[in-house]
């Protein structure tokens, strides 16, 4: 699988939720994860292994082997993989325009044209 290919698909609720229980509890087994998300997700073990391992091949997760238990962590950090994920949005529908992007979101009420202004500030003064 490229890396094109790995991250340009965007991620299922369920390989979201995954993710969100390694981000917020660091490294974790399998069995971690199930337990984790069994209210949302009940599935069995094997099913997690599964996702965990499609989750590492598609470069979101490494693993470590402590004993015979692997041990999954992050490869990135959640807000690395959410700026992927806005790229990958910007380029699709907005022909790669950070610009175009910015304006449709103060056009739908996603964002304020005052937010828009504390941000450019905040960023120039980043400089």
């Amino acid at each position: 699988m490229t890396q094109r290919n790995a991250h340009g698909r965007p991620l299922t609720e369920l390989q979201q939720a995954i993710l969100d229980v390694i981000w917020a509890k660091g490294p974790s087994t399998s069995e971690d994860v199930r337990e984790a998300i069994r209210a949302a997700h009940p599935l069995k073990d094997s099913s997690i292994r599964t996702l965990l391992r499609r989750l590492e091949a598609r470069g979101y997760l490494t693993h470590q082997v402590v004993g015979n238990t692997f041990v999954y962590r992050a490869a990135a950090p959640s807000s690395s993989v959410a700026a992927r994920a806005v790229k990958n949005i910007i380029e699709r529908f907005w022909a790669g325009s950070v610009e175009q992007f910015l304006v449709g979101m103060v056009d739908e009420k996603v964002i304020s044209p005052r937010e828009i202004d504390r941000l450019a500030k905040k960023v120039k003064a980043q400089k």
